[in-house]
This record gives structure tokens, sequence and C-alpha cells, in this order.
């Protein structure tokens, strides 16, 4: 479960890297109902639509769901970003450099909204860690068309736990997979009881035996109806890998992409 007290460790922003922002909102808009709005809130930050720039808010009946901007790095391919709180980024980045990551972006400021640094972990995977000024993160989470699950896709989940732990001393409990081998780990904030679980860890290192592709998170978005919402994907150019199928005591899910590629899932959870 996806909060927004955003303690420690726990997943607080996700953006968009794309080529074409105004595809990419056109998108998502007809699949989700999100809106863009510009930083500047003398641009469009009343989510009115007229968001323009190169970094954009997507909001859901006002509220700021994640991010759009622009691919900046040299080869870097369509994907969300999955952010995670830390009250002090200087000591997150070193703890990610002691246990075998690497640093992408530096700690850097983002006027007095917070500070943030984009890491890769030892196995390839991408995420980022945001330290909060002014701006917390993400304003609405765990529900339709919002944030509510968290996924790592790797090569090796035991070492990629380790180093998780090293940087954010997450717990883990493992579910097994029925009729696969291996299990998912559900993955929990240092600290917090079974019910924060945001997230999971699992191999699939045949997925990345080509060497093609690099492990990676991607993000879990809520649905009232996983079927209806997997139609528009298809009607609006994207495309679906897996389902939509029903995952017992989880509920209905698909996993999705984009027309540009970037991998999400949606998701109607079972009845709690």
């Amino acid at each position: 479960m996806i909060t927004t007290d955003f303690v420690p460790g726990s997943p607080c922003w996700l953006d968009l890297g794309v080529p074409d922002l105004d595809a990419a909102a056109a998108f998502y808009g007809a699949v989700f109902g999100w809106r863009t709005a510009s930083m500047d809130p003398g641009s469009g930050a009343d989510g009115d639509g007229d968001g323009d720039g190169d970094y954009r808010m997507l909001q859901l009946d006002g509220r700021t769901v994640g991010a759009l901007g622009k691919l900046t790095e040299e080869g870097a391919r369509p994907a969300w970003m999955v952010y995670f709180s830390t009250p002090a980024i200087e000591e997150t980045v070193a703890a990610a450099e002691r246990a075998g990551g690497t640093v992408r972006t530096p700690a850097s400021e983002v006027a007095e909204e917070g500070r943030f640094a984009q890491l890769t972990d030892p196995q390839g995977a991408q995420f980022a860690v945001w330290q909060p000024g002014s701006y917390p993160g993400l304003q609405a989470v765990d529900g339709p068309g919002s944030l509510g699950w968290v996924e790592l896709y790797t090569t090796d989940s035991a070492a990629a736990q380790r180093f998780y732990g090293e940087v954010f001393g997450w717990t883990g409990e493992d579910m097994e997979l029925p009729g696969q081998s291996g299990a998912y780990t559900m993955v929990t904030p240092k600290g917090q009881p079974p019910e924060r679980m945001f997230g999971g860890v699992m191999a699939v290192p045949g997925m990345f035996a080509s060497g093609g592709a690099r492990p990676y998170w991607h993000p879990v978005f809520g649905s009232e109806d996983c079927d209806a919402t997997v139609a528009l994907v298809r009607e609006s150019g994207g495309a679906v890998s897996m389902g939509p199928e029903d995952a017992e005591g989880v509920g209905r899910l698909a996993v999705c992409t984009d027309p540009d590629g970037a991998e999400f899932v949606v998701l109607t959870p079972a009845p709690r």
C-alpha cells in the first residue's frame, strides 16, 4: 500500500521520460483521464490541460499523480522512473555507492521544492531518490488512475534485495509464485508494519539473457475496471504483453506498454 505520508524509503514520486510530451500526454489522458499542468502556476498549474515546457505535472481531478519529462540521457529509452523518499540525500547516495550502485545524476536542487538524485543499482535498474523541501511528492495514490504498487524485474532478486536493504533498510517477505520457480518478494519500508508493503522484487533472468534489455522498475496503476482500461490502452496505440488475467488474492491485472514502449501495469485490486 502506497500512502502520501512518504516515510523514508517509500515511493514518493514518479515521472516518465519520453521523446514527445504531447503524444504521451494524449495517450495517458485517454487511458487514465490525466491532464497536464505546468510546474509554473502562471502557465497551467491549475490543471486545465494547458501545461507546456519540458517537464509537466500529470493530474487527476486536480491532484498530481506523476510527471512527464523530456528524455535527456544519451541512449535512454522511454521508461517510468520511481523516486524513493529520503530525509538525507547525501547519506542515501553514499550508501548506494558503497553497496555497488552508481550515480547518474548527483544530488541536485529543485528550487525550494526539494533535492533529487538519479541512481542505478548493481544489476542495472535505474531509480531516483527525493529529499523533500516544500514539496513532499505525489498528491494522489492507491486508487483508480494513480500509483498503487511498484515492481522491480531483475536478474538476481537476492542481490537486489541486499542492495536496497543496505540503502533503505527495506525488509522483504517471500510469496511463492504458483506454477513457477522462485519467489516474488514483497518489500516494506524500514520499521513499518506489513500493511505498508509498497512493491515487489522478482528475478526474471531469462527476460534479460539476450542483453538487449536491463533490469527495471515499473509502476502499477489502479483501475476500477482492468479490462476497460486495457481496451483504452489498445485503442490509444499502446500494447498489452500479458493479461488481463486474475491473480488470486491480488486482483485482475495486465502488463501494458505505451506507444513509446514504456511499461506499466493496470490493476483492479481484489476486495480487501
